[in-house]
């Protein structure tokens, strides 16, 4: 998205029968030997190119007749001449025409047919070759589509899902965008789709496959969002300086544009930056319509992520989990960044085992590997049998008054006292962080002692948090971080975690108008001094409600609990673990119309921290005086070294899109 300065129960392979179609599909073998890996045995430069503009069954714009969106497709030629049916990858994208996918931000060509010659990223000239088709669909209101943007409603999720249901044999499409000869049925695909992207595009794959549609077999969804009101707000806390119009007007075609003033209203009408829940963010919330995805998701996301924030990880990744979806998982140390750009070789091996599983059925192993892959430190990974590994549990901890104002200690027994502080919006995060060990007026500090072991922290926390305003308005951020000296990569610089090199490397076979070959990325890190682990925000009129805020009594006490975004972090023996409750977190979250001082009420106010090992786990690693160990031998698909902090770095705005 533009950058906004913001186990498994794997099912069933295939049957006999098809086990038997998918052998000589894309894999030369032998009549008893099962396939593995599709290999390159079509011609990418003799691919079939076309374009269909697929019936959504909408009218978005208003002008009588439903919108249709553009598809355009490369896929083999020979297994249609020899009569036999291919899977689709697929990606929807509002992108595609005003601003570029990935890293070198390419944009879709076309020749003077119209038929696409450039897709942009390598999905194509990668699996084209093995047996795949890719498809590319312009979202309503972008590019060569009708209707306009809705920025995570119907209109973009039906884009999506018009075109799986068009593939699989339920849907009309047509041959140009206005005219009335319809297009022949796709009867070159057996409908098993797997839909890929980042940011937004990922969030459309989100969105597609909570509706259930039959056909949609797998997603990969790549910092994608999973509540577009979590993408805007935190518990009424705003996020951003604009709202879902501001998005919409970016990506709009010109044509969108003259035609789109309705829904434009219509979004700034449903998203009040009161930070109200509104009907509008229950339709975008892909959350609570979890139980009815049928695809299994491979989710990948930046743990520093500060643009689609780790908060659409957690709620996510646990709903799907309660309805027993398929799942895998990737967290790296980057910010909004594709794997692609920071584990190029091991993400391309691992997509495509993936894809060939899921879309082929290809018994290759991968649905028996570890479910999550963690970045420990740059470029070093570490796997976890399953996420959150098993023994973790949630540790209540306590903050307590220390022997200096505003720096007071954290542990497992009941805090007691008060603490305050006065917002100052002009301080972050990282701000408060390196001055954990001094009073400031701005945050109150809580410090364990020294570690004397590794101490994993796995999930998503809570902080609950009892203040008394002195204003009708206030604001509330907890951060954890880990104190100690570390080499991270660098999500607080601009490319946020990677360096862009002139050198390319290709990923399947070129043409004169579509290169398979990028530039090379390597970590960009920095020697830090802390690590951010996990922040969360509030709006402490939304005390009563997650769904509605109201004025505060000055002099009365609130309780709220503040969610923070899940994580997977390893705080090293001898760095020591903070809890910081202040209130603007400068950048990330906007100041309150008032300039509040609060007070906390220690005694009611604690932090829920999943911990590997639990209690007994934390007790242990705060016990006696700070050493330089481990905490035992590490199981063998996890490392027990910790990741360090990034950077005090701010964030300038910029303009306020999402990839």
């Amino acid at each position: 998205m533009p950058k906004r300065m913001r186990f498994t129960t794997w099912r069933p392979l295939a049957t006999a029968a098809t086990a038997a179609l998918t052998a000589t599909l894309l894999t030369p073998a032998t009549a008893h030997t099962a396939p593995r890996t599709s290999q390159p045995v079509h011609s990418y430069d003799n691919a079939v190119r076309e374009a269909v503009w697929v019936d959504t069954g909408l009218d978005g714009d208003g002008d009588g007749r439903t919108d249709r969106v553009a598809v355009d497709i490369v896929r083999p030629r020979e297994p249609a001449q020899q009569g036999r049916k291919v899977p689709v990858i697929m990606e929807a994208s509002p992108y595609y025409s005003c601003c570029g996918r990935g890293n070198e931000s390419q944009r879709k060509t076309y020749d003077a047919q119209g038929d696409v010659v450039q897709m942009p990223l390598y999905y194509d000239n990668y699996f084209v070759p093995r047996g795949y088709a890719f498809v590319a669909v312009d979202l309503a209101g972008t590019s060569r589509s009708d209707g306009c943007v809705d920025v995570g409603g119907r209109s973009d999720v039906q884009s999506a899902k018009a075109v799986v249901d068009w593939l699989n044999g339920r849907g009309q499409a047509y041959t140009t965008r206005t005219g009335t000869t319809r297009a022949k049925a796709a009867t070159w695909t057996n409908g098993r789709t797997g839909m890929i992207g980042k940011s937004w595009d990922g969030t459309i794959a989100n969105g597609v496959a909570a509706t259930g549609v039959e056909g949609l077999e797998t997603i990969v969804p790549i910092g994608a969002i999973s509540s577009w009101y979590d993408y805007y707000f935190a518990k009424g806390a705003p996020l951003y300086d604009s709202g879902p119009d501001w998005l919409s007007n970016y990506v709009n075609s010109p044509d969108a544009r003259a035609k789109c003033a309705a829904v434009q209203q219509r979004l700034v009408d449903g998203a009040p930056r009161t930070g109200d829940w509104t009907p509008l963010w229950t339709e975008r919330d892909h959350v609570r319509a979890a139980s009815r995805v049928r695809a299994s998701v491979f989710l990948v996301h930046g743990m520093q992520d500060l643009n689609v924030r780790m908060q659409h990880v957690g709620p996510w990744w646990d709903a799907l989990a309660r309805n027993g979806v398929e799942r895998k998982i990737w967290l790296s140390q980057t910010g909004h960044v594709d794997p692609f750009d920071f584990r190029r070789a091991t993400w391309v091996e691992t997509l495509h085992r993936w894809f060939d599983h899921e879309l082929l059925g290809y018994d290759n192993g991968v649905d028996r590997e570890p479910m999550a892959d963690i970045e420990r430190h740059p470029d070093q990974w570490v796997t976890s049998k399953v996420w959150p590994p098993r023994g973790t549990d949630t540790v209540h901890l306590n903050p307590a008054k220390g022997d200096q104002p505003g720096v007071g200690t954290l542990g497992l027994r009941p805090g007691k006292g008060t603490e305050t502080f006065t917002d100052d919006p002009r301080h972050s995060e990282t701000d408060w962080a390196s001055q954990i060990d001094h009073t400031t007026p701005d945050k109150a500090g809580f410090v364990t002692r020294p570690l004397t072991r590794d101490l994993r922290l796995s999930g998503s926390s809570e902080v609950t948090v009892t203040a008394t305003p002195t204003t009708p308005t206030a604001h509330l951020s907890a951060v954890l971080v880990d104190l100690g000296p570390a080499t991270i990569r660098d999500y607080a610089d601009a490319a946020e975690g990677i360096t862009t090199l002139p050198d390319r490397t290709c990923w399947g076979p070129s043409t004169t108008g579509d290169s398979a070959c990028y530039k090379e990325t390597r970590a960009r890190t920095a020697d830090v001094g802390h690590t951010i682990v996990s922040r969360g925000w509030a709006d402490l009129g939304h005390h009563a409600s997650d769904l509605t805020g109201r004025p505060l009594t000055p002099g009365k006490r609130y309780t709220i609990t503040l969610d923070l975004a899940a994580t997977d972090h390893v705080v090293p023996a001898g760095h020591r673990l903070a809890l910081i409750v202040a209130g603007t977190d400068k950048d990330l979250i906007d100041p309150p119309a008032d300039t509040p001082t609060l007070t906390l009420d220690l005694s009611r106010t604690s932090a829920r921290v999943p911990l590997v090992g639990g209690t007994a786990a934390f007790a242990r690693a705060t016990a006696g005086s700070a050493g330089t160990g481990t905490a035992g031998t590490p199981a063998p698909y996890e490392t027990l070294e910790g990741v360090d902090a990034p950077r005090s770095a701010e964030r300038v705005p910029g303009p306020r899109t999402t990839d």
